[in-house]
């Protein structure tokens, strides 16, 4: 190792060196008597650009850097390809080399000046004194990366907690919401006596269970006011004629969250907590879930969902911003909230459907599809159409026939989407196009064409139509059709190496120094955190999911399974969860600043609006997406 120039912090220099730390996580948490601590301890170094600072072959390393200027890169020997690889870089503010610290061993990489640099430097008793004494400086030396996203998602939700207030998070197990010892009855008692019981415990719903205390029913006010108004029945009726069947339930372990979106899609109000053996332990309502929100999910779900107008449709899309940041403040992560959105685009896109349907019903049942980034239940407030349709030819009828009927329709809902700000496809991938109105027969020629066919046309077609689901009408039809092009995939290892070079066009925007890589049109300084940040991850992760027979479009449930069949390293999986949900979040964030600012939505954001931390975790972000798509270039050795 070359010899550097070193100098001990004299006491005028403390305080700068603690100014210094302050700019940077973990140090911008920390309390100043641990920053004095470790500025009292520490020594400047000087090292000349090419100097090794530590190599494997120094032994256990003893000491902790952080860099005050200049650059660090890391060096490994690739002896397939016999050559050295920079294998990652470290800049301004940041740390190394923490596993070798804290694992008591040498470092498995080479640290090598990139141009002249200073790092501060402490012994291994000042770090081991800092690391038993400072939280937040033995969370970031432990999780690293996980710790610094933790930061940003806590500051998030405290900025949002700031005008609406707290709440339970919505990650809280179910089993601290239910209410306990829910009233229960019979299937045979009569629907006059369940509502007096009800009344008496001022409740709006009452389970209705075996004789093992498995919910087979629900009733509820509004089902009693519906048998009144239709006559269904007198109130002596028994409770099994009028009451729900089948009622939805969640286990005790599952969270608030999955319930949140279970009642948002579904439009009811209640649902049974059971225990592992199917065993009713309590009930959730809505109210249980967001008394505390000025915007509720389910209850902005439920009317659009029963929007009699477009125009009710279209001035409810503004309350999705809104909630978004009560979201956030509830504890929601970047995943949750594109899930969120999803769900509330399906109701309306599903609304649109069914009014439409009242007015000018074609008489020919079909599957309303949706691709992309609505397949994936990715979506942001920032959306455009991407559907079709699927339909199986009625008897006596042929398919042309059939997209004679559909196409109209398709037409008028596609235009009514665009008006509640779905905004209609520049590539015209939507269900008005005769393309994309297709029966099961001709959607699986065209998978077929698409699939043996590797053309630059389809290969761009793929980020869109293999990530495929249904919002609207059966689903049979999609389950049978998704299956066939699955294993088609599976089994041609061409495709597969295909979408794999194709997905590495899109390349992260990091220089090989870690420095950002710009657009070059004319958005200068700019970086897009959906083609140059999401994309890499999306597209990867598809390829490697469609390889291994992964069913699921939704990426961090690709990531999930994936992990789950030993095709990545589970370690690597969560590191590459968390990247891809930052960069999401921060776009989100992006766009909710956009509309408070009454700006056009962008996926575009300058690096230099963000603050030290959010600049740095999202270059961390960009070099996971790097490894993503090296682990990618072996698997196919592109």
């Amino acid at each position: 190792m070359a010899a550097s120039h070193q100098d001990t912090a004299r006491p005028q220099n403390i305080r700068a060196i603690m100014s210094f730390l302050r700019e940077h996580a973990p140090f911008s948490n920390m309390n100043d008597n641990h920053l004095a601590h470790f500025a009292e301890h520490a020594t400047l170094r000087f090292f000349a650009d090419g100097d090794e600072i530590l190599s494997p072959q120094d032994g256990v390393v003893k000491r902790f850097h952080v860099v005050k200027q200049g650059r660090i890169r890391g060096e490994r020997h690739n002896e397939k390809e016999d050559r050295i690889e920079t294998t990652f870089e470290i800049s301004q503010g940041e740390c190394f080399p923490l596993a070798a610290l804290i694992g008591e061993r040498p470092t498995q990489t080479l640290h090598r000046a990139a141009g002249d640099t200073f790092c501060l430097s402490i012994e291994q008793d000042a770090f081991v004194n800092l690391f038993s004494e400072s939280e937040p400086f033995r969370d970031f030396c432990l999780r690293g990366v996980s710790s610094l996203l933790d930061q940003v998602n806590q500051r998030i939700q405290s900025n949002a907690m700031a005008s609406i207030g707290s709440s339970n998070s919505l990650d809280t197990p179910l089993e601290r919401y239910a209410l306990r010892n829910p009233i229960v009855c019979s299937p045979d008692l009569p629907v006059r006596k369940a509502v007096a019981r009800m009344h008496e415990n001022n409740v709006g719903s009452i389970i209705i269970t075996d004789d093992n205390r498995h919910p087979v029913g629900i009733f509820t006010l509004r089902d009693l006011r519906m048998m009144i108004a239709e006559e269904k029945g007198p109130l002596d009726t028994p409770i099994r004629q009028i009451m729900t069947g089948d009622p939805c339930r969640l286990p005790a372990t599952s969270d608030a969250f999955e319930a949140a979106m279970l009642m948002a899609e579904h439009h009811f109000a209640h649902l049974c907590v059971v225990d592992e053996d199917d065993r009713l332990i309590g009930v959730v309502s809505e109210r249980d879930l967001f008394a505390l929100q000025r915007v509720d999910l389910v209850n902005l779900a439920r009317t659009i969902g029963t929007a009699t107008h477009l125009r009710t449709l279209v001035s409810l899309r503004s309350d999705v911003s809104r909630l978004v940041d009560a979201m956030l403040a509830h504890g929601a992560d970047s995943g949750q909230v594109v899930k969120i959105i999803t769900t509330l685009n399906d109701v309306t896109v599903r609304r649109v459907l069914e009014l439409n349907l009242k007015k000018h019903d074609p008489g020919i049942p079909f599957t309303w599809l949706t691709f992309g980034s609505e397949g994936r239940q990715e979506q942001t407030l920032l959306t455009d159409q991407d559907n079709g349709i699927l339909f199986e030819t009625p008897e006596g009828m042929t398919e042309d026939e059939v997209r004679e009927k559909l196409l109209p329709f398709a037409r008028k809902v596609n235009d009514e989407l665009a008006e509640c700000g779905f905004t209609l496809c520049k590539g015209n991938i939507m269900a008005s196009n005769p393309k994309l109105c297709l029966s099961d027969r001709e959607w699986d020629d065209w998978f077929v064409r698409f699939i043996n066919a590797s053309t630059p046309q389809n290969l761009v077609y793929s980020s869109i139509f293999l990530d495929m689901r249904a919002v609207f009408g059966p689903r049979e039809s999609l389950h049978r059709l998704l299956e066939k092009v699955l294993e088609r995939i599976r089994k041609n290892a061409l495709f597969q190496k295909m979408l794999a070079g194709n997905a590495l066009q899109r390349k992260p925007p990091l220089t090989i120094f870690r420095n950002f890589r710009y657009l070059k049109d004319e958005k200068k300084h700019t970086l897009d955190l959906k083609r140059q940040g999401l994309a890499p991850f999306v597209e990867s992760v598809r390829v490697l999911a469609l390889a291994h027979g992964v069913e699921t479009a939704n990426t961090l449930e690709r990531i999930d399974a994936l992990a789950k069949k030993e095709v990545v390293d589970a370690k690597d999986a969560n590191a590459w969860k968390e990247a891809y949900s930052l960069i999401q979040a921060i776009r989100m964030r992006a766009h909710q600043d956009m509309l408070d600012r009454g700006e056009e939505l962008t996926n575009y954001i300058d690096p230099d609006d963000l603050n030290p931390l959010d600049r740095r975790i999202l270059r961390e972000s960009f070099r996971q997406a790097q490894r993503l798509q090296q682990k990618l270039e072996v698997a196919y050795q592109l």
